[in-house]
């Protein structure tokens, strides 16, 4: 199946500028970038799709052994790319699409990719010795039961957690509405494929500048987690947003937008 369509790629902006392309996290979808991606339309090609299995993307396209592993998200990045003849690529993940396009760009060859910007990237959620991920690992037994037995429940009770902000729960509301679009099944088996996941040997082998953006209130991705990150990517650098919450592309679209702008053009990060 041509990617461009089984991922629902929609590109906008200067078509002969330099690609920059946007991976939403788990249960989300393109939509999520709504309130950052215009802001590069005018210098940009922006490219936008949606991982299989979220918004309109071809759901009958979802084959669990590809997508047994993060690795298959990937794969798709990078057919994304290929299909559309993409180079000097500045990709930017959100959450788990962080660790996506460390793999996809560990895997592409010389030159597809330019830059890379990681929006609240853990490559590991279970604590380790040495290493806090920010759970137990009977903490995401207990998340990834309560998710298989209820998901839409479990929706409806962890988005406001991760959203943060209490004071603005239309903000939660926002997210709950997107988990509950996603399809339960591969939403199901996505989750369980993220959060035991472990890509902290995958970080040696980003190779373009990349860029670390955290929040400084995570409850999924605690502080530590992105000084990790940092440290682990040889020249790498790190931004501590002043926001709360696991997805700052909707709670502090302005701020985040400036970092990942200054980021790409190559001006002072503040």
């Amino acid at each position: 199946m041509d990617p461009v369509v089984r991922n629902n790629v929609r590109i906008r902006g200067r078509l002969d500028g330099q690609p920059i392309m946007f991976a939403h996290g788990f249960g989300c979808d393109q939509n999520m970038w709504r309130h950052v991606a215009p802001a590069f339309e005018d210098d940009f090609s922006v490219v936008l799709f949606d991982h299989v299995g979220s918004g309109g993307s071809v759901v009958s396209a979802y084959d669990p052994e590809r997508y047994g592993s993060l690795a298959g998200y990937a794969q798709d990045v990078n057919e994304i790319c290929e299909s559309l003849g993409l180079e000097d690529v500045v990709l930017v993940g959100h959450s788990v699409s962080s660790m996506i396009g460390a793999l996809a760009i560990a895997d592409a060859p010389a030159g597809r990719f330019a830059k890379l910007v990681m929006v609240g990237p853990s490559p590991r959620y279970v604590d380790d010795d040495g290493y806090r991920g920010g759970f137990s690992r009977e903490d995401i037994d207990e998340l990834l039961e309560s998710l298989d037995s209820n998901y839409l429940g479990w929706s409806s009770s962890m988005a406001p957690v991760i959203m943060g902000n209490p004071e603005r729960p239309e903000l939660g509301q926002e997210l709950t509405e997107s988990f509950c679009r996603t399809d339960p099944e591969i939403a199901r088996r996505w989750a369980h494929v993220t959060f035991n996941s472990d890509n902290r040997a995958d970080l040696a082998r980003i190779d373009v500048p990349t860029l670390v953006l955290q929040c400084k209130e995570d409850v999924i991705a605690p502080i530590e987690v992105g000084e990790y990150v940092h440290r682990a990517i040889e020249g790498s650098e790190l931004v501590i947003l002043d926001a709360v919450g696991h997805c700052p592309n909707l709670s502090a679209p302005e701020e985040t937008t400036a970092a990942i702008a200054a980021f790409v053009r190559g001006e002072a990060l503040v």
